[in-house]
């Protein structure tokens, strides 16, 4: 038998909330296990860190790939709370949070706001305390929830997988709209690609954008 009281006391009753959110979907039976409790106390103390980071260095610029994997998470969190999938909700924000802290003291201050907003449901002590390290003196609780622009949630580049002679040699990022030349060049970047078809006549080219590249080279 397992009494939160004990788990409250130790971890904090944000930690309790949070793992057994995270366990699985609610509907599924899911056995209990003390010791994984510390993965979501990691998640809490990671953006806490975001958190004092973002407070202290204030920084206003936004990468692409942070904007889009914002907007992204945005979109998941909303989505999988209104089906009440708070584990998959509860993973996409430890994504996002892995990324910001990686940014170190480049990391976006709005990123931070938003990812506090979507914490606070699920833990609620956590998120009041982040949310005035911000610099905010009224609760969360009165602000809106977050917003996605749903453009942003579509990636703009795709990764794919190039063949020569029908044999996977590499892969390629690109544009989605990259065509066909544009889809060779970044072909070419790749020490792989290039060891196959060096030397070689380049008989065909076969492309399907965003799926394959298939180079026939004799």
């Amino acid at each position: 038998v397992v009494n939160p009281d004990d788990i409250v006391s130790v971890q904090g009753a944000d930690a309790l909330r949070l793992y057994e959110m995270f366990m699985g979907p609610l509907e599924a039976v899911k056995p209990w296990q003390t010791s994984q409790v510390s993965g979501v106390v990691r998640f809490q103390n990671r953006l806490y860190t975001v958190v004092n980071n973002a407070a202290e260095n204030k920084a206003t610029e936004m990468d692409d790939e942070t904007t889009r994997l914002l907007h992204k998470t945005m979109k998941k969190v909303t989505e999988d709370v209104d089906s009440m999938a708070f584990n998959t909700a509860i993973s996409a924000m430890m994504v996002l949070t892995n990324h910001l802290q990686g940014l170190q003291d480049k990391v976006p201050l709005e990123a931070v706001e938003k990812l506090v907003l979507m914490v606070s449901p699920f833990a609620p002590h956590l998120g009041e305390e982040c949310w005035n390290i911000l610099g905010h003196e009224e609760s969360l609780a009165y602000h809106p929830w977050v917003e996605y622009d749903e453009e942003l949630c579509i990636d703009s580049t795709v990764t794919m997988g190039v063949q020569v002679n029908g044999k996977a040699r590499g892969e390629i990022t690109i544009d989605k709209t990259a065509d066909q030349d544009a889809a060779m060049e970044a072909a070419k970047g790749s020490d792989r690609v290039m060891a196959q078809i060096e030397g070689k006549d380049i008989k065909k080219i076969i492309y399907v954008p965003g799926r394959i590249l298939n180079i026939i080279a004799k």
